[in-house]
């Protein structure tokens, strides 16, 4: 059965709050996710997704920084390994991000999907 959405008032177009566009952002570009299966269950528009995501992505280009990411056993300590970075990420205006073979693999996936 299809499903209507009825606004009534002035106001005819929904406004949605920064926690659920983000939650809708998380779900649609979660790996595995399928913009346009994520668009139905939230009852927007894909076009509306990917704009929220380039507004995200200017933003965020605009000061350089990008949100902290806290993994759970990030604070166990690890003993210190002497080797080569596994991984070394060079940014624009010399700035490096370097990722060492030990790091844990929760760590790193959230490090290079924050650089994305």
């Amino acid at each position: 059965m299809a499903r209507m959405t009825l606004m009534s008032g002035p106001e005819r177009r929904r406004r949605w709050r920064a926690d659920e566009r983000r939650e809708i952002l998380i779900d649609a570009f979660s790996p595995g996710a399928v913009v346009a299966d994520v668009a139905r269950r939230y009852d927007v528009s894909t076009s509306l997704i990917y704009k929220w995501r380039r507004e995200v992505l200017a933003a965020r280009d605009e000061n350089g920084f990008v949100p902290a990411v806290v993994v759970d056993g990030a604070g166990v300590a690890r003993p210190a390994v002497a080797r080569d970075p596994a991984i070394v990420v060079e940014l624009p205006h010399g700035a490096r991000v370097t990722i060492s073979a030990d790091a844990a693999a929760a760590l790193v996936t959230a490090t290079l999907r924050a650089l994305r």
